[in-house]
C-alpha cells in the first residue's frame, strides 16, 4: 500500500467526520437559536388589547389587563371633569411632565386624555405598586380631605390622585399614574397598546 492511498483514506475519514459533525452542531444550534424568539404566550401578553366602551355608563369603571397590568377606562361625568379645574396648586405633576412614567403628547392636558370624557391609565401606584381604590364620591371620607372632589386613593401609603390619576402634593407617590398608549378605533371600541393613530 502506498502512501498516497492511505492519505487518500484519512481524507476521507476527515471530511466525513468533519461533515458528520457540522450536522450535528447545526443541529444542536437550531433549537437552543429557536428559544431566542419569543413564545406565542409572550407575543400574547406584549399585544395590543381591545376594549368595548359602549356599556361604560358615566361614572363607571371598566378595567382590562395589558401586559400583566390592570388597566382602568373610567368615564367620567361632567362634574368629575369639572373638578379638574382650579386643583393645580394642590398637585405634584399638573401638567404630567416627570419623565418616570412618560405622558403621551395627546395626554397632555388637563384631562390627560384623548377623549376628554374618558380616562385610560395603569391602576398601578407610582409608589410600591399596590392598586389604588375608587373613591369617586365627594365629600369628607377616612383618609381623604374634607374637600374631596373625587378620584382614586392608594390604601397602602395613602397617596391620593385626581379624577385625571395625578398624584396630589406631599403623597409618597412620585408620579401621576401611567398613561398607556391607547387610540379609538371607533366611538365605542378602544385599542389599549397601540397609538399609531392617535
Amino acid at each position: 500500500m502506498s502512501d498516497q492511498q492511505v492519505d487518500q483514506g484519512k481524507r476521507t475519514w476527515l471530511i466525513a467526520t468533519g461533515c458528520a459533525g457540522a450536522v450535528g452542531g447545526v443541529a444542536t444550534a437550531v433549537p437552543f437559536v429557536s428559544t431566542f424568539t419569543p413564545s406565542e404566550r409572550a407575543k400574547a401578553a406584549g399585544a395590543a388589547v381591545e376594549v368595548d366602551i359602549s356599556a361604560l355608563k358615566p361614572g363607571e369603571k371598566l378595567t382590562v389587563e395589558w401586559r400583566g397590568k390592570p388597566v382602568w377606562v373610567v368615564r367620567r361625568t361632567p362634574e368629575q371633569l369639572a373638578a379638574l379645574k382650579g386643583i393645580d396648586p394642590q398637585l405634584a405633576d399638573p401638567a404630567s411632565d416627570r419623565t418616570a412614567y412618560p405622558t403621551p403628547a395627546y395626554a397632555k392636558n388637563e384631562a390627560r386624555a384623548i377623549k376628554p370624557e374618558y380616562l385610560v391609565v395603569v391602576g398601578i401606584c407610582s409608589h410600591l405598586g399596590c392598586s389604588p381604590s375608587d373613591k369617586f364620591q365627594t365629600g369628607a371620607q377616612p383618609s381623604l380631605p374634607d374637600d374631596w372632589h373625587g378620584g382614586f386613593l392608594c390604601p397602602c401609603h395613602g397617596s391620593t390622585f385626581d379624577m385625571a390619576g395625578r398624584v396630589f402634593k406631599n403623597k409618597p407617590a412620585p408620579d401621576n399614574l401611567e398613561v398607556p398608549p391607547h387610540m379609538y378605533l371607533s366611538d365605542t371600541k378602544l385599542l389599549i397598546g397601540e397609538d399609531k393613530q392617535a
